[in-house]
């Protein structure tokens, strides 16, 4: 079933109206017809069953049938990932978003490697949250995750610090003790915050300042790709929220 998002005024009690490249998408690529049904969510969060009603290349129009299921994690999860070299950073936001991360923080660091400058910053972050967006659609995701402006180290692990619980997986952390004991605080309504180093690591006065404000956890005794870590430390997370 196609996934749509659309804005909260597009909604208009029982009807709901799509336009622009979606209604395109579904009138000439997919050739949708009247009476197939789409999975439609607002910018709210409220996500609904809809039956087409009337189609063309510039609108759409559909009726809501019932409410639909819930996909969203009963947890905020930020992740502050380290700009990592080459599309990595793509493959990440793509996966995250699977997983159910609700912003994405790209984070200059001592050892990253990449380091664009303002202009491909720009370009990058309209690229990096049309994957985000292509990965809600496709995952039936409720909201689209933001793409957050690129941030200093400092900064990231200033805002990283101020949710409920702060995750730093580091590669010399030893024993998966601690990341149990991490794992148990995630209950449901808690923000969490998951910051993952670059691929040089993290520089020693980076891992200092985390020590004693957050729960600095290992993610197994192989080192792993940050792209990698990324991953399954959401992956991690995402089990215990679905449990709890």
């Amino acid at each position: 079933m196609q996934q749509i998002f659309i804005s909260n005024d597009k909604k208009q009690d029982d009807t709901v109206l799509i336009e622009g490249q979606d209604a395109m998408h579904l009138s000439k690529v997919l050739r949708m017809r009247p009476g197939e049904k789409i999975r439609i969510s607002t910018e709210s969060g409220e996500s609904f069953i809809g039956e087409l009603t009337e189609l063309s290349k510039d609108s759409v129009k559909a009726t809501i049938l019932e409410k639909a299921y819930e996909t969203e994690l009963s947890n905020k999860i930020y992740l502050f990932q380290a700009l990592p070299k080459g599309d990595r950073m793509e493959t990440v936001i793509e996966k995250v978003v699977e997983l159910g991360v609700t912003e994405i923080i790209p984070v200059q660091m001592k050892y990253c490697v990449a380091k664009p400058d303002e202009k491909k910053k720009e370009n990058r972050l309209k690229r990096y949250q049309a994957i985000a967006e292509s990965a809600a659609k496709q995952s039936k995701r409720s909201v689209i995750p933001k793409v957050g402006e690129f941030m200093s180290f400092k900064e990231a692990a200033d805002l990283a610090l101020s949710m409920d619980i702060c995750l730093v997986p580091y590669e010399n952390k030893e024993g998966m003790g601690p990341t149990g004991d991490a794992l148990k605080k995630v209950t449901p309504g808690k923000s969490i915050s998951v910051v993952i180093g670059p691929e040089g690591g993290f520089a020693g006065e980076e891992i200092e300042y985390f020590e004693g404000k957050a729960d600095i956890v290992s993610l197994g005794r192989r080192i792993l790709r940050t792209d990698t870590a990324a991953i399954t430390a959401l992956s991690l997370i995402m089990l215990q929220s679905e449990l709890a």
